[in-house]
């Protein structure tokens, strides 16, 4: 039986994943240790591990350096690398929302009736790009690597694109939901080219990481 080389990132899914591969049968006893280590081969499962970023695991399986990744499905719709979903983890779920001040929300649909076009603060640029294409809408998107949240207070931003999970960081700033772009959760994603080569292999860590969800 060939190794299969699966990609996962040491990020708010780690933990959860490591607990459906043991659930599984699966040693990742070295995984959890306080290691720099970034590459781990369990012999006796036939499995390699590779730890990286969440946003380069789908790079890694599109190139075939892993056969399989563990990623959220916010990190796909932003990256739209070519790789095969095989399934839905069902954890680390979480929605990507637009949101706008809530002493601002009315005079935003103002704004989208009269003068058509918005100003939106995102780390999501190709998200954001996708949901306003779809309706037609022109907006100006303004790129941010942090703090989104606070775009719409200082005004460099009348909305925003990000990710929610309990809606009390959206609340805490004075921020409301003005329409809910898409729902996200942990996908298992494969290299194409892998999956048939490796199907025999890939088909029985499958069946193994269905069962152990059924539990």
């Amino acid at each position: 039986m060939r190794y299969l080389k699966v990609a996962l990132s040491k990020g708010a899914i780690y933990e959860e994943t490591l607990n459906l591969f043991e659930k599984s049968g699966l040693d990742v006893s070295e995984l959890r240790e306080d290691s720099r280590k970034l590459r781990f081969i369990v012999d006796k499962d036939k499995m390699e591990y590779i730890l990286t970023r969440p946003f380069d695991v789908p790079t890694f399986v599109e190139y075939g350096a892993a056969d399989l990744g563990v990623v959220g499905k916010d990190v796909l719709m932003e990256t739209k690398k070519k790789v095969f979903e095989l399934l839905d983890l069902g954890y680390g779920r979480c929605r990507f929302v637009l949101a706008a001040l809530l002493k601002e929300r009315n005079k935003v649909r103002e704004s989208y009736k009269h003068f058509g076009q918005v100003r939106v603060a995102t780390k999501f640029t190709r998200v954001t790009e996708d949901y306003f294409a779809k309706r037609g809408i022109q907006a100006e998107i303004i790129k941010l690597h942090g703090s989104v949240e606070l775009a719409p207070i200082v005004g460099l931003a009348d909305e925003i694109v990000d990710l929610s999970s309990t809606g009390k960081t959206l609340a805490e700033n004075d921020l409301v939901v003005m329409d809910e772009v898409a729902r996200c959760s942990s996908r298992l994603i494969a290299n194409h080219v892998s999956y048939k080569i490796k199907f025999k292999e890939i088909n029985e860590f499958l069946k193994r990481l269905k069962m152990a969800k059924k539990e």
